[in-house]
C-alpha cells in the first residue's frame, strides 16, 4: 500500500538494497520496510551447495568415458559475486532470474577443464581407475582458476561417484577381466594343483631322506658291528696268540725238562752202566760154565740142559747118543714133578738108571 513492503530473509541470505542505484542497506538474515519505487533488492545465498555434475571426456586411446560426481561450494563473498550476477528478488522474495544454474554450469564448466587434460593422457583402463586422482585434478584446478576466485566462490569438496566407458567398452572391459579373471582363476587352480605337487614332492623327498638317514644309520650300525666283530677277532687272535705263544713257552719248558730229564736219564744210565760193567768186569773173563756153576741153581734139568749144550758144542766127537723118552719127559715136564730123576721113571715104579752125563772138560772137549 502506497509503495510500501516489508522484506524479512534469513541468517543464511546476503541482502543487499539499492535505491536509485546507491547501496543503502546490506547484511545477513535483514528484515526492513522499503518503498517498492526505486528499490532494488539482490539476496544471495550463503549456505554450501551440492552440485552434481556428468560431462564426458575422450582418452588417449581415443575411447570416450563419462565422468559423473558432486561438487560442493560455498559463497564467500556475496557482494563480490552480485556483481557478476543479478540474484535480484522481487516484493515476494522470488529470484526474477535463476542464475544459481547459470553459477553451477560455470563450476562444471571449470571442473571438466581442470579434468580435461588428465583424462587425455590416460588410457582407457588407467582413466576408469583414476577416480582420486580425478578429484585431486578438480579441486587443483578450481582452486587455482581466475573465473573461480573472481566469482567468490570456495570449493569444500569434490566427489567422483563414476568413470564410466560406453557400453560396448564396459562389455567388452568385462569380456576382457572376465577372460583374466578366468585366466587367473586356471592360474590359481594351476597353481594350486602345481603347490600340491610340490608338497607332494616335498613329502617324497621327506621319505627318501628319512630312507637314506635309515639307510646311513643302518650302515654305521653295521660299521659298528664289523669294527666290534674285528675288534672281537684281533682280541681273540691276540689271546690265541698269547696262548700259543705260552704254549711255545711251556713246550720249550717241558722240552728243557725233558732234555734235562733225559739227561738225568742218561747220567743214571750212564752211573748204573758204570755201576754194573763195575760189578761185572770180574765176570767178564770167566767161562760160562763157571758163571752157570756159580749160580747154584738145585734144578736139575738145568744141568740137564747144560749137559745136552755142551754134547752139541762137541757133537763131532760124539760117535752114538741114546735118550730114552723118560728123560725128555722129564725135560719137558713144567712143574719139574713129572720125571724125577731120582730114579723112578714116570708110569714105572721101578727105578731107573740114568746114564750120567760126562762132564765136559773146561777146555770144552770131551
Amino acid at each position: 500500500m502506497f509503495g510500501l513492503s516489508y522484506a524479512k530473509f534469513d541468517s543464511m541470505t546476503y541482502v543487499m538494497q539499492y535505491r536509485n542505484g546507491r547501496l543503502v542497506r546490506e547484511g545477513r538474515g535483514l528484515a526492513f520496510f522499503y518503498v517498492t519505487l526505486g528499490s532494488s533488492i539482490a539476496a544471495v545465498p550463503l549456505g554450501s551447495n551440492d552440485l552434481p555434475f556428468i560431462f564426458n571426456e575422450t582418452t588417449a586411446d581415443y575411447q570416450s568415458i563419462s565422468i559423473q560426481g558432486q561438487l560442493t561450494y560455498r559463497i564467500t563473498q556475496p557482494k563480490q559475486l552480485a556483481e557478476l550476477l543479478d540474484f535480484t528478488v522481487n516484493s515476494a522474495g522470488i529470484y526474477k532470474k535463476n542464475e544459481l544454474e547459470k553459477l553451477n554450469q560455470r563450476l562444471v564448466n571449470e571442473a571438466q577443464t581442470a579434468t580435461s587434460a588428465f583424462v587425455h593422457s590416460l588410457g582407457l583402463k588407467d582413466s576408469v581407475r583414476s577416480n582420486k586422482a580425478i578429484e585431486a585434478q578438480i579441486v587443483a584446478g578450481l582452486q587455482a582458476s581466475p573465473a573461480v576466485a573472481l566469482l567468490g566462490i570456495e570449493v569444500l569438496g569434490v566427489n567422483i561417484l563414476a568413470v564410466r566407458a560406453t557400453p560396448e567398452m564396459e562389455r567388452a572391459l568385462e569380456a576382457e577381466t572376465r577372460e583374466r579373471l578366468q585366466q587367473e582363476a586356471d592360474q590359481a587352480v594351476y597353481e594350486r594343483r602345481n603347490f600340491a605337487v610340490e608338497q607332494e614332492r616335498r613329502i617324497k623327498e621327506s621319505e627318501l631322506n628319512t630312507d637314506i638317514a635309515v639307510e646311513e644309520k643302518r650302515k654305521q650300525i653295521d660299521e659298528k658291528r664289523s669294527e666290534t666283530q674285528l675288534q672281537r677277532a684281533a682280541n681273540e687272535r691276540k689271546l690265541r696268540e698269547l696262548q700259543v705263544q705260552a704254549d711255545i713257552a711251556v713246550e720249550a719248558s717241558r722240552a728243557q725238562l725233558l732234555e734235562q730229564q733225559t739227561a738225568n736219564e742218561r747220567l743214571a744210565a750212564d752211573a748204573q752202566g758204570y755201576v754194573t760193567e763195575t760189578t761185572l768186569r770180574p765176570f767178564r773173563d770167566l767161562d760160562w760154565r763157571t758163571l752157570t756153576a756159580l749160580q747154584n741153581n738145585p734144578d736139575p734139568r738145568l744141568n740137564i740142559a747144560l749137559a745136552f749144550r755142551e754134547m752139541a758144542e762137541n757133537a763131532s766127537k760124539i760117535g752114538t747118543l741114546n735118550i730114552t723118552p723118560d728123560l725128555l719127559e722129564g725135560l719137558l715136564d713144567k712143574d719139574g714133578n713129572g720125571g724125577r730123576f731120582n730114579g723112578t721113571a714116570p708110569g714105572n715104579d721101578e727105578p731107573t738108571r740114568s746114564t750120567p752125563s760126562p762132564t765136559p772138560p773146561k777146555n770144552g772137549r770131551r
